[in-house]
């Protein structure tokens, strides 16, 4: 099964405590990268978090940020802490005592001062955990639709090589379908450069077949010709397999271009030239999808 690097899902949970939301994005990238942005609330569970994303994504950069907002009525009570409030007082009023001793004068601290103090007001404690399952489910969730996104992503990639695979074959079939003519053409050649010599005797027969097939043997493209249509078939294994096939179809791709390449290099027929052009073509556009490939 292909799965495309890139791919976006937001999942939202709000129940009494309040709303919580996740957003992932994914882009191509050659190993897991995980970036997460967590409000404090869920800053223990972080380890967990990156668990949860590996086990679902092998491969790219994916930016996860969870969003949380207590509701009202849950964040609205606030309690006093009284033995840090009535430490705070009695510190300002040293200060202030020890301010008149020096002929100093200081404004004693209002009621809304102190309040505004640091650590004066808190939230009372909360059970956090169901929160905290909520936010491992929700991702989860959101990891799903994500695997949804790039499974339908990675199909339409998987399509766009499988077409391309098929006109790598057809060029390939049509390039040995000219073999015969190609040798033909080049034994007639030679043939023809020979008698073109002026010579004290005639020729040695002999020779010139030992010179045509080394001529013809440094000219051969079979074993490129059998190299291609094998990746070919490996490509289409790998389409079809249920592991992340990203790397080792890049690797067909580096395999593919070379293999052009030598064919290129030892063709001596234009028709063959032009093909082994158009070859490249295709596999330049089946590299660039394959770079976005998990």
């Amino acid at each position: 099964m292909i799965r495309s690097m890139t791919g976006f899902a937001r999942r939202e949970h709000a129940d009494a405590g309040g709303t919580l939301a996740w957003e992932l994005r994914t882009v191509n990238h050659r190993y897991l990268e995980v970036s997460l942005r967590l409000p404090d609330e869920f800053r223990s569970l972080e380890t967990e978090f990156r668990a949860t994303i590996s086990a679902a994504v092998r491969r790219g950069k994916l930016d996860a940020t969870l969003q949380y907002r207590a509701s009202q009525g849950a964040s609205a009570s606030l309690e006093i802490d009284g033995p840090f409030l009535d430490e705070l007082i009695e510190k300002a009023q040293l200060v202030a005592r020890r301010a008149a001793a020096r002929d100093g004068a200081l404004t004693p601290p209002t009621a809304l001062d102190l309040m505004r103090w640091p650590g004066v007001l808190k939230e009372p404690e909360r059970d956090r955990a169901p929160l905290l399952g909520v936010a491992t489910a929700a991702l989860k969730d959101a990891l799903r639709d994500l695997t949804t996104s790039r499974v339908s992503e990675g199909g339409r990639i998987a399509t766009m090589l499988g077409s391309r695979c098929e006109q790598l074959e057809a060029i390939v079939a049509a390039i040995r379908a000219r073999q015969p003519e190609v040798r033909a053409r080049i034994r007639a050649r030679l043939e023809e450069r020979l008698g073109q010599l002026t010579l004290p005797a005639e020729p040695n027969r002999e020779r010139f077949e030992q010179e045509l097939a080394l001529a013809l043997a440094r000219m051969d493209v079979d074993e490129e010709l059998d190299r291609l249509t094998s990746h070919v078939a490996e490509t289409a294994k790998a389409l079809a397999g249920d592991e992340p096939a990203g790397r080792r179809l890049d690797f067909l791709m580096q395999e593919f271009n070379r293999e052009a390449n030598t064919l290129s290099s030892k063709s001596q027929d234009s028709d063959t030239t032009r093909a082994a052009v158009d070859m490249k073509v295709l596999i330049e556009q089946m590299r660039e999808q394959v770079q976005n490939v998990e």
